[in-house]
Order: C-alpha cells, then structure tokens, then sequence
C-alpha cells in the first residue's frame, strides 16, 4: 500500500499535491489533510463526517461491512458472555481486563461513589413535575462541577481520573432520581450491597414503604444492555464530548453536552421511538398496512429500530439482544402483551421480506432494547436515560484520552460558505 496521495488541480504542479497516508492497526487507511489549507488554501467537504477522521484511538474499533464490534480489541460477543459491565468499565477506561485484585478495588471505589450530595438533591424539585428525564440528567450532570471542585484540574492525571470514577458511579443515582422526579416519588438511596445494575433497578423501583428485590433475569439483561452501549467509536454523542472537551471545559460539562447530543431520536432516543412507532401501528391486523407505508418513499412513516448507519451487514449487538430479549420476555413479560406479539411480528417480517433483506434493514440494537426495557417496565421516557448510563463509561474514557493526547487541539471544523458576497449596509431609510 502507498504511503503518499497526490491531489492534482489544475495550477497544481505535474505531481500534484502530496498527501501522507496514516495506516491504522485495523480499517481503512486516513489521508493527512492538516496541513491542506495551511499550504493549498483547500478544505475537504464532507457532510455528516462520514469519510473523516477526527482522532486517532485506541478505545474501540468498528468495521460496519462485517458485523464487528470491538472494545480494546475484545471481541463484543466475547464481552456479552463472559463480563460483567464495570469490568467492560474498567477495560475501557485503562486499556485492559483487570485481574480479580484491580476489579474488587475498582469495584469498590464506583461503589462508594455512587452517592449524590445532599444539597444536590435540591436541584431535583427545581424542574416541573413532568419533566422529562432527559432534560433532568443535562441539567443535574452539568451542575456536578459546582459540588466538586477538588477534581477539576483537567492537567492533572490523577483529578481526570477521579472525575471519571465520579461520573461512571453516579450517573445511576441521578438517573433513578430524574425518573423518581418524574413519578413524583421521594429518591431512594443507594445501596453499597448491590451490584452496579441491581443498584439502579432497586433505586428506581423500592420505596421507602416498600424494599425491592431485582429479578436475577432483569439485573443479568440490564447487564447486557450496558456492556452492549458502553461504546461506539466515534459517533454523535461521543463526538459532542470530544469537541466539548478540546475547549478545556470540565468532565462534568463535556459529559453533559453528551447527554444533549444522545437525547436526539436519530441517536440515543431511537430505542424510545420504536416503542412509540409500536404504539402508532397499535396492532397487529395493521401491521402489513404499515409495511407498505415504510416501502412507500412518498410517505414520510419509516420503521424505526431497522438498519443502521454504520452496519451494512447485521448489527453484532442486536444478535446478542436479540437472544436475551427472548429470555426476558419467557421469564418477565405478558405473553399476551400486544406490544410485544406487534414486535415480535416485526421482526419476522424483516427477517424474511426481500424489500428488508436487498436493503439489509435488520433490526438493530435499537429494536431489541426497547423490547427489553419495556419489559423491564422501565417506561419510554427513561429509555434514553438508560443509554446515557451505560455510555458515560465510553464518554469519559475518550474525553480522557483525548485530554492525555499531546497533538489535542481545540475543535474547529470548516465550512464552504455559500451565502451573498460581500455587500454594503442599507440604512432604514433607504429600504424598499
């Protein structure tokens, strides 16, 4: 493979313009093209960032053509089956599976972090009573900088550390918080006896009248759903924090500006809107009538939890849902729930229909975990929020990452302005 590129223009010289080529460790090759403009004039146009490179990364690896999914080189299907999530954490955050003495310590320290302080718990009462969750985790996540002023040094190694540990610990008590604000119950606290997953279950679902006791199948399926969503390389929401972090802001704020970015349907809300298209289909008697609206491209109804932007082929986290969500609803759910005999239909539907397979349009990790989670009964509103949860683990490790990078600069992309040229002021006056 050639180390050079040659752009050619046509005041270009008989060579071009040359350009460096930097070979990954896996994936296609990245063209150099930082010093472009600073010697051509050029920018690159590319809408979407879906052929460019913003950073190089040791953290996750993706090849969308085949199916894989990878956490520091671990195979995802590997991870599903053996790990428990805050071992994936601690993997993620420093590279590589801890022996039993790293895990137990990094295990305790989530746990004794996973406490909010009391004057944070203010903060809670300050939204409307039907608030949605999301909104609630921006604000509440954004304000953690004002409570810890003893990590916030982002130069020194040891404060990125300790805020990360922070974050990853106590983003299942405000998200229990946010969804007993939206309930109008009083927050229950954590419990040091509990595994990561079990905690936030008992925290959403006991009450001070009443202690809850998670279900094995539900604390085993939460598991999955966390390792599954922990990371994705590069995408909208880990992209936001990246660019919110080049400023220099603090963890708290960049993880913040990550949530905002996940709440968009396109993103982390997808899993929400496939319940809520479930619900717009109603039944099944309707389902072939909404099959032809999905075909019809004049028709603005798309099915929602099928294909993906980056697998072309079937999404390897949707193969692993895809069983647990068959376990989940046999031990947890109404059989004769409609919601899930309408998915059910779906699915098999998209697994045999031409139009689904020439597109490949399978259900993707987004399908099943809706499936999941309401059967969970976690309602569409906290779907989201359960996103955000697991990908906190995936934030911090890039905006670490990023921060320890020597070549990190301040996020600055480029337009191709196609507005008016330049043109003079008009006073009032003078105005037809």
């Amino acid at each position: 493979m050639t180390d050079k590129y040659y752009l050619k223009q046509e005041d270009a010289s008989d060579n071009g313009i040359e350009l460096t080529v930097r070979k990954p460790i896996q994936g296609p090759p990245a063209i150099d093209v930082t010093k472009l403009y600073r010697d051509q004039g050029l920018f690159t146009y590319d809408p979407g960032f879906m052929s460019t490179a913003s950073c190089e990364s040791n953290i996750t690896y993706i090849d969308g053509e085949a199916g894989i999914l990878e956490y520091r080189g671990y195979p995802i299907e590997q991870l599903a089956a053996e790990a428990d999530y805050v071992e994936v954490a601690y993997l993620l955050l420093y590279g590589e599976l801890p022996n039993s003495t790293q895990l137990q310590e990094f295990d305790e320290i989530i746990t004794h972090h996973t406490m909010l302080n009391e004057n944070l718990k203010d903060f809670f009462g300050g939204f409307h009573y039907d608030a949605h969750p999301m909104a609630i985790m921006v604000g509440v996540v954004g304000s953690l900088s004002a409570f810890y002023h003893d990590s916030l040094d982002i130069n020194n190694p040891r404060h990125r550390e300790i805020s990360a540990h922070r974050l990853i610990a106590k983003m299942p008590t405000i998200a229990a918080a946010s969804y007993k604000h939206n309930v109008s119950e009083p927050i229950i606290y954590p419990s040091n006896d509990l595994s990561y997953c079990a905690n936030l279950l008992q925290m959403m679902f006991a009450t001070p009248c009443e202690s809850y006791q998670p279900h094995p199948i539900a604390v085993q399926a939460m598991n999955l759903l966390f390792i599954l969503h922990a990371d994705h390389e590069q995408n909208a929401s880990t992209s936001t924090v990246r660019l919110a972090g080049s400023s220099q802001a603090n963890p708290f704020a960049c993880i913040a500006a990550g949530i905002a970015s996940l709440w968009g349907p396109a993103h982390g809300g997808a899993n929400e809107a496939v319940l809520n298209m479930l619900t717009e289909i109603g039944d099944v008697s309707n389902i072939d009538h909404y099959i032809d609206k999905a075909k019809d491209k004049k028709d603005s109804f798309r099915l929602m939890g099928f294909g993906h932007r980056v697998y072309k082929n079937f999404d390897p986290r949707a193969n692993i849902l895809r069983e647990m969500s068959k376990k989940v609803l046999e031990e947890l759910a109404d059989s004769n729930n409609p919601t899930f005999e309408l998915a059910l239909r779906l699915e098999e539907i998209a697994l045999k229909d031409d139009y689904f397979l020439e597109r490949k349009l399978y259900p993707n990790v987004d399908f099943y975990s809706g499936i999941i989670y309401r059967a969970l009964n976690i309602p569409n509103n906290m779907f989201t929020v359960m996103f955000a949860i697991a990908r906190t683990v995936g934030w911090v490790s890039h905006w670490m990452e990023m921060m320890s990078d020597p070549k990190q600069r301040i996020g600055r992309p480029r337009q191709v302005y196609m507005g008016p040229s330049r043109r003079d002021f008009i006073p009032l006056k003078n105005r037809s």
